[in-house]
This record gives C-alpha cells, structure tokens and sequence, in this order.
C-alpha cells in the first residue's frame, strides 16, 4: 500500500484547518500562489474549492478559490490585496465552517450511495455538492416520493450508527480489481493516479474519493430528501439537505 503526497494536507487529515507553509511561487499576473504543502482542497469530485485567508509577517490577503493545475495546487488571491514574496512562511487559514459543512456533506452523499450500493447495486451517474446541500444521480429503473422517504430513513439510521470513516491509500492495481471502489458508472479517474484515495465508512461503504470527510457518520447531523426526479429513462436524481438538528415540521410527512 502506497501512501498520499505529503504536501497535500487534506488529503490525509480534512480537520487541518490551519497550517504553516512557504511560498514556492507566485504568478502576479493571475495572482496566484503555490505553497510546499497546503491544507486548502482545491476542488474534485463534486465537492468545491476551500476557500480561507494567507498571512504572513508584514500581509494578509484573502483566497477565493482554490485549484488544481498540473499537479499542483495554486490559491488565487483577491485583486486589490497584497502577495506574499516566494521564500516567505506564510500561515494558511480555511473557511472551517465552509469546510466542515461541505465535509458534513460529502460525507452524508456517500452515505447515500452506500445505502444505493447495498439495496439496487446500481452506479451513480452525476453528482454535485454545495455547503449542506447535494444530490446524486442513479442507474435506477424508477423513482418515486415514497423511495426518497425510504431512503432518508435509511440515511438517518446510519448516521445514528456513528459509524466510523477511515481514509486509506490502495495501490491502483488493486483498486481496478474491486468494482466496488469506483462507483460511477465510466471510470472517470485517470489511470495514472496511483494510489487510490479510498474513503471507507466502516461497514456501509468503501469507495474511490479525493474529498474530505467527517470522522463519523454522527457527525453529519440530520439529512433530508428535498426532492426526488427522473432524468432519464435510467437516471434517477436523489436531492439531500443536511441539518443541524431535526427536520422541519411538515404535515405531509406524516
């Protein structure tokens, strides 16, 4: 089993929500910096970018996006505000409420896919996520209110599990040989990326993912189905929401 690049801090540790780092290089043009090792997620798979802060010892300056461009990760920096000079140690600071709902998030759609997985075995077609919201997109054959009901019970129970999410690191060899790590329905990870980030909430569902998650599925809080589609003859849409607390009254529900 390999391990993940030591630069990429949330790739191993998503709770890392500041960190110390030096400036390898800016691009004053795009206003972008590189640092040796970062904890911002730059955005894959459906989750977005982190967003957050840099200081430095005579600077600050805010990061708006964050992204990923030939292997490495470059922060963009608001125009009107200062960059830090290459060589410079800079401390990095995420947006963690952000984060930690977008981690909430992730988490509760693999959730989803986990209780897919083990009902209907079916691969997930398309994805999205925005901090407390997001939706899945299924082979299933039909689609309906009282599924969607089904499915946020299911969801819920697990949570009410506190089942715990581990992060593992398995060599692609390996991984190609388990049809149940990569669950969309073409394999979109290029075969170069070697090991696999594998994302295992113990006992429901173990997949391929580059995203950060919650240490236990109790932490996700409450997650409603808001809504329910057909996209296709074959494509089902599944809409989540997560929740601090317990869900909203609404007589039709019961």
């Amino acid at each position: 089993m390999n391990s993940a690049p030591s630069d990429e801090l949330f790739a191993t540790d998503a709770y890392v929500h500041t960190f110390e780092a030096t400036v390898d290089t800016v691009d004053a043009d795009q206003r972008l910096v590189a640092l040796d090792r970062t904890a911002f997620y730059p955005g894959g798979g459906g989750q977005p970018y982190d967003i957050g802060t840099l200081r430095w010892h005579d600077g600050d300056a805010d990061v708006t996006r964050t992204r990923r461009v030939a292997e490495r990760v470059w922060h963009a920096v608001a125009a009107d505000q200062p960059l830090p000079d290459p060589g410079a140690t800079v401390e990095g600071r995420i947006d963690w409420e952000r984060r930690h709902l977008l981690m909430r998030t992730h988490t509760a759609l693999h959730i989803l896919c986990g209780v897919i997985w083990q009902d209907f075995a079916v691969a997930v077609t398309g994805g999205n996520m925005t901090p407390g919201t997001g939706r899945l997109d299924f082979e299933l054959p039909e689609m309906s209110a009282e599924l969607g009901r089904r499915l946020e019970q299911r969801i819920n129970q697990e949570i009410a599990r506190a089942r715990a999410i581990a992060v593992e690191f398995v060599d692609r060899a390996d991984a190609d040989n388990d049809p149940a790590l990569i669950r969309t329905r073409a394999n979109l990870i290029p075969a170069d990326i070697d090991p696999l980030r594998v994302i295992d909430i113990v006992g429901l569902d173990r997949q391929a993912d580059g995203g950060t998650h919650v240490a236990t599925t109790a932490e996700v809080g409450v997650v409603e189905v808001t809504g329910t589609q057909s996209k296709g003859r074959a494509n089902k849409r599944v809409r989540i929401a997560v929740r601090d607390q317990g869900l909203p009254e609404d007589p039709s529900r019961t």
